[in-house]
């Protein structure tokens, strides 16, 4: 694999550009989101993260909790389970970074998480560091 990282961007569905950054470490590689930064206001947004992937050559993506739709935590949106799903179908992993002082989970979302332990699929995580770590490991 190319040592290095490297950025691309892609247009989502809100004003903007989502800069992705390419990385590779530890013989794996994924697509990297801005922390902070909104991004997938709707659902369709998701197809542009896959594009990218397919484009970098990356099977992989490692996004944080602000990227991603604004009821992606509330499993009664259907927005983690659409996401999720659609991610598998096309066998990308992803990881989420996420902060428990500013990210409120439903009840139902904890289920999924119980669910999901374990999966080499979908990781959630406080930290960078363990996501890496997983999506690493995972690879």
């Amino acid at each position: 694999m190319v040592s290095g990282d490297e950025s691309c961007r892609i247009e989502p569905h809100i004003e903007g550009m989502m800069e992705l950054t390419l990385i590779h470490q530890q013989n794996s590689a994924w697509l990297e989101g801005v922390p902070g930064e909104a991004w997938m206001a709707t659902l369709g947004d998701l197809d542009r993260l896959i594009e990218a992937c397919f484009s970098n050559g990356v099977q992989a993506a490692l996004l944080y909790a602000a990227n991603l739709t604004p009821a992606f935590f509330d499993l009664s949106s259907g927005e983690a389970g659409a996401i999720m799903q659609k991610l598998r179908t096309y066998r990308l992993r992803l990881a989420v970074v996420y902060n428990p002082d500013e990210v409120q989970f439903s009840r139902r979302f904890g289920e999924l998480l119980t669910d999901e332990r374990g999966a080499a699929d979908f990781g959630l995580f406080t930290s960078w560091q363990a996501a890496q770590a997983w999506l690493c490991r995972s690879s």
